[in-house]
């Protein structure tokens, strides 16, 4: 019984053309006589071909499922060198892959510079309000003997193994295949007289001082491009990029959230219970910041636009001060007794004057009551 062409493919009867290509490029990568140490290699091969040659003529398709493969047999399908084109477009990955790719991409490759990345560490204030940095980058630069060609006279030959083509045609079992010429490289031409100093790259080894602006309001993470400023390009390729990486340092006051700062500002016990008046810094200088009386530890106070103008907008974010009220220490007798006096007068209105502690008094009570402890 003839094998049955989607089944070879391991595909559905009603796969698109996507589909069916996706599985022949799966299949012919696996099988492929040149690439593939199957045994029966070359005979699944041929079926693969056979079944992807059918089924993606919608004509070939149409009569093979109506009519069974006997009805293609005699429409030019099928046979060991049809879809020629389609093997040319689909084997170019595989064939890259062994032979170095087409001129064009292994030229690509070649001549443009590689891309550097520096890490560069500011204070919050640098990166709030921008700053200019000098950077030393060690990294490829251009021969300046040669002015980056490669050639001590700027001459150049054309290449005797590919007549300039920068490739060459080898036969790859039933296919014609062309390869990048192991000759020149691709490039289809060679150095008659390499430059002694770079021996013929048209690169040297440098390290480059750049001055870097830093636009106001960078986070942590962000990344600035210098677009030509990396590596020099192998025989006057142009340039890669330098992609400038920002890392904030921490800071001993404020913590950085989007466009917003917060800061932790420490009260006295007595501003906290009667309120008062605190001076607070910010990156602009210090002002005011009036607390109320009976505030609490945790609370927030919100001074708009003293936070962070946006690199990306014109919007600027706000300084969120926390504050914490701290316990005095290293206290005197006469503060100690003082302390107890005040806490004497509570007795009889607790609940009044420490609302979160009877709350929370109140709420293991019932939850002991509960468990019955």
């Amino acid at each position: 019984m003839p094998a049955d062409y989607y089944e070879i493919l391991g595909v559905s009867k009603g796969a698109d053309k996507d589909e069916l290509k996706r599985a022949y490029r799966r299949l012919a990568r696996k099988y492929h006589p040149d690439v593939s140490s199957e045994p029966d290699a070359e005979d699944r091969f041929k079926e693969v071909q056979q079944a992807y040659d059918v089924l993606k003529d919608d004509q070939k398709r149409a009569a093979y499922d109506r009519f069974g493969p006997d009805a293609v047999n005699g429409m030019g399908g099928g046979g060991p060198g049809a879809g020629f084109g389609d093997i040319n477009d689909i084997f170019g990955d595989i064939f890259g892959d062994i032979f170095g790719g087409s001129r064009q991409r292994r030229r690509s490759a070649s001549k443009r510079g590689h891309d550097l990345r520096y890490n560069l560490e500011l204070d919050l204030e640098e990166a709030v309000q921008g700053i200019e940095k000098e950077i030393r980058i060690p990294t490829i630069g251009q021969c300046g003997t040669c002015n980056g060609s490669g050639s001590r006279s700027g001459k150049f030959d054309v290449c005797t193994t590919c007549g300039g083509q920068g490739q060459v045609r080898m036969q790859q079992g039933i296919f014609s295949v062309q390869q990048t010429c192991p000759a020149c490289g691709g490039e289809g031409r060679t150095i008659a007289d390499p430059c002694g100093d770079c021996n013929g790259t048209g690169q040297v080894r440098e390290t480059r001082t750049l001055q870097v602006k830093i636009p106001a309001g960078v986070d942590d993470g962000d990344r600035i491009r210098l677009g030509g400023e990396g590596g020099a390009g192998a025989q006057g390729g142009r340039f890669g990029d330098l992609y400038v990486d920002i890392h904030v340092k921490p800071h001993p006051l404020f913590q950085r959230e989007g466009d917003d700062l917060y800061c932790e500002v420490p009260i006295p016990i007595t501003t906290a219970a009667l309120g008062g008046q605190l001076k607070v810094p910010t990156l602009n200088g210090s002002v005011m910041l009036k607390i109320p009386a009976e505030t609490q530890t945790g609370r927030v106070f919100k001074l708009r636009g003293k936070g962070v103008q946006s690199v990306r907008s014109r919007s600027t974010g706000d300084l969120m001060c926390r504050v914490s009220v701290e316990t005095p220490v290293n206290l005197t007798r006469s503060q100690k007794d003082l302390l107890k006096k005040f806490e004497e007068s509570f007795d009889e209105g607790s609940h009044e004057h420490n609302p979160q502690s009877s709350g929370w008094t109140d709420r293991v009570r019932s939850f002991f009551d509960r468990m019955g402890l």
